[in-house]
């Protein structure tokens, strides 16, 4: 009996040793606005509660931030009593003006992770912009188990696809 419940715990262990633990998840839209304009909107991260999801998801959540919004360094911190949102921090690592921005998202509740997203924005016409919202992770083992039977691209691509449309409403008014 022993033995047989040692080998239902040793299959998935040795599973996740082989399993991915990279993902990627990516979406895009266009906007009818000028690409000068949709970029300075959104490297500002005190405007995610306009449009990204998870910053929607409490308005009791507490805000702290460190540094100058729309630059290199800036940190924004964040806490809620959400269990689906909970505490960790952002922090703009690069910006090509007019092109891409990069964020490294620093979970600490409920799950310690570390996460890249990144934005970039393309003239399509001179009042048209397609922007593309991506995150990339690790998750790690065991945990990355999980991916064989959750599919990450679906889940947090709904996030990124919701957030993405309430940008485009929010610039388009």
């Amino acid at each position: 009996m022993v033995f047989a419940i040692a080998i239902l715990f040793a299959i998935p262990l040795t599973v996740a040793l082989f399993t991915t633990k990279e993902y990627r998840v990516e979406r895009e839209i266009t906007i009818n606005k000028p690409n000068a304009e949709v970029f300075s909107y959104i490297k500002l991260v005190k405007n995610q509660p306009d449009y990204a999801k998870w910053a929607k998801g409490d308005s009791a959540m507490r805000i702290t931030s460190k540094g100058t919004d729309g630059s290199v360094g800036f940190i924004s911190d964040w806490e809620s009593d959400n269990k689906d949102i909970g505490k960790g921090e952002q922090e703009i690592t690069k910006i090509t003006e007019g092109a891409e921005i990069d964020v490294t998202i620093r979970f600490t509740r409920p799950v310690q992770e570390t996460q890249n997203n990144y934005f970039t924005t393309e003239a399509v016409t001179p009042n048209q912009t397609k922007v593309k919202w991506a995150m990339t992770g690790t998750m790690n083992y065991p945990m990355n188990f999980m991916m064989l039977f959750v599919n990450v691209d679906n889940v947090m691509g709904s996030g990124l696809t919701a957030g993405l449309a309430s940008l485009k409403s929010t610039l388009e008014k």
